[in-house]
C-alpha cells in the first residue's frame, strides 16, 4: 500500500482501524528541534473520537507512545516512531462487509485490489482512524513551523449547505484568532445551524459533508517549485490522502473560471518595505511558488459513507443485489474532526518544502 509521503522528510503511516495499534514513522527530521508533548496532545484531542454529539461514540484516548526519535524533549536525528494503541473496538459490527460492501466506502475496491485479504473491520487501513497518526506528524510539524513564525489554522467554511460568515479578512493578516475553539467557525450562529444539521442527519440515519478552509500565514516568498513540485501539488497530494476528501482548491478556486483577468489578478504593492498584493485571489501561490501572502485553500469533505439508513448493495459471494444497513459507531459528519487533520496535512507539506528549500540554499 502507498502509505508514505514526502521528498525531504519521509512519513509512513501503519495500522488498521481495529488492529492492535496505529502509528507513524517520520524520518529526515533534523536533530535538536524542541517537542512539547503536552501541546501535541491538545492538538490530537481536537481530532479524537467520542467527545461530543457530532462525532462517533467510539472513545479512544489517542495518547501516543513514542518509541524512538525523541530525547529529553528534543529530536535526536533518529527516525521518530510513535504508536497509538486501539482500546475500544467492536470488530463484530463489520463481519458482513467482506461479502456486502458499503456504498461509498472502499470495501469493494479493497476486495478487488487485495483479493479478500484486507482487514474489513472498521475499514482497516482505509479508515479515518488512520488520520490520528497523521496528526501526530502534523502536530510536530506545526510546532516546528511555529518556531519559524509560520502558523497553520483552519475553520469549517460550510456543513450541509450552512455557510460560515465570510468576514472581510485582511489579505496580509487574516484574523485567525476569531476562529472558535470548540467548533471552529467565525460565526457562532452559523456554527449552531451547522450543529443542528448534523443532529438532524444523525436522527434520520444519515450523514452530511462540508468544506474546510485552511490558512498558512508567515510563509516567505520563493517556497516551492514550478510544475510538479509546486506548493499546490505538494499540499494537494497529502490532503487527498485524507479519507473522504473529494476536492481541493486554492485561492478563489473554481470561481476563477467566471472572472475576468482584471478581477482575478492580484495587484502588487509595497507595504513596510516588502512586496505584497492588494488581494489574495491566487491563495498565496504563483507558478507553484509562494509569493509571501497567506496560502489559503479549501477542502471538500463528502458525507460519511457509513450510515444506518438502508442502502442497496450486492452480495459478492452470491453475485446478487441485496440491502445493507451499516452497523457500528460512525460520525454523522466528519468535518469538525477533520479540521485538525487538514491542518496536520498542510503542516507536513510545508515543513517538507522548507527542508528542501534549506537543502537547496546550502547547495548554492
Amino acid at each position: 500500500m502507498s502509505s508514505t509521503y514526502g521528498e525531504n522528510l519521509k512519513l509512513s503511516i501503519f495500522g488498521q482501524s481495529h488492529g492492535q495499534a496505529i502509528g507513524m514513522t517520520l524520518d529526515g527530521i533534523p536533530a535538536g528541534l524542541p517537542v512539547d508533548l503536552e501541546v501535541l496532545q491538545v492538538f490530537l484531542n481536537r481530532r479524537a473520537p467520542g467527545q461530543n454529539n457530532w462525532s462517533t461514540p467510539r472513545r479512544e484516548e489517542d495518547r501516543p507512545e513514542f518509541l524512538s526519535g525523541l530525547l529529553d524533549g528534543f529530536t535526536c536525528g533518529a527516525p521518530i516512531a510513535a504508536v497509538i494503541y486501539n482500546k475500544n473496538t467492536r470488530s463484530g459490527d463489520y463481519a458482513n462487509l467482506r461479502d456486502c460492501p458499503r456504498p461509498g466506502h472502499a470495501d469493494y475496491t479493497a476486495q478487488v485490489k487485495y483479493g479478500g485479504f484486507q482487514d474489513a473491520a472498521g475499514g482497516g487501513h482505509f479508515s479515518g482512524r488512520l488520520t490520528a497518526p497523521l496528526c501526530i506528524a502534523g502536530g510536530l510539524c506545526k510546532q516546528w513551523l511555529a518556531e519559524m513564525g509560520i502558523r497553520v489554522d483552519a475553520r469549517i467554511a460550510a456543513i450541509a449547505g450552512e455557510v460560515d460568515d465570510e468576514i472581510a479578512l485582511d489579505p496580509l493578516n487574516p484574523q485567525l484568532e476569531l476562529i472558535g475553539k470548540d467548533f471552529p467557525v467565525f460565526s457562532p450562529a452559523a456554527g449552531e445551524r451547522m450543529r443542528q444539521k448534523i443532529a438532524q442527519a444523525r436522527a434520520e440515519g444519515e450523514s452530511v459533508g462540508g468544506v474546510i478552509e485552511c490558512y498558512i500565514t508567515g510563509l516567505p516568498a520563493g517556497l516551492g517549485e514550478p510544475m510538479f513540485g509546486g506548493v499546490e501539488s505538494r499540499i494537494a497530494q497529502i490532503v487527498y490522502g485524507i479519507p473522504a476528501v473529494k476536492a481541493v482548491e486554492f485561492g478563489v478556486g473554481r470561481a476563477a473560471g467566471s472572472l475576468r483577468g482584471s478581477q482575478c489578478n492580484d495587484a502588487f504593492s509595497i507595504e513596510g518595505g516588502r512586496i505584497v498584493t492588494l488581494t489574495n485571489n491566487a491563495g498565496g501561490i504563483l507558478g507553484g511558488i509562494t509569493n509571501g501572502m497567506p496560502v489559503i485553500f479549501r477542502t471538500t469533505i463528502k458525507p460519511t459513507p457509513s450510515i444506518s439508513r438502508q442502502q442497496q448493495s450486492v452480495s459478492l459471494s452470491r453475485m446478487e443485489e441485496t440491502e445493507l444497513a451499516v452497523k457500528g459507531r460512525h460520525d454523522p459528519c466528519i468535518v469538525p474532526r477533520a479540521v485538525p487533520v487538514v491542518e496536520a496535512a498542510a503542516a507536513i507539506a510545508i515543513y517538507d518544502l522548507i527542508l528542501g528549500n534549506t537543502q537547496t540554499t546550502r547547495r548554492k
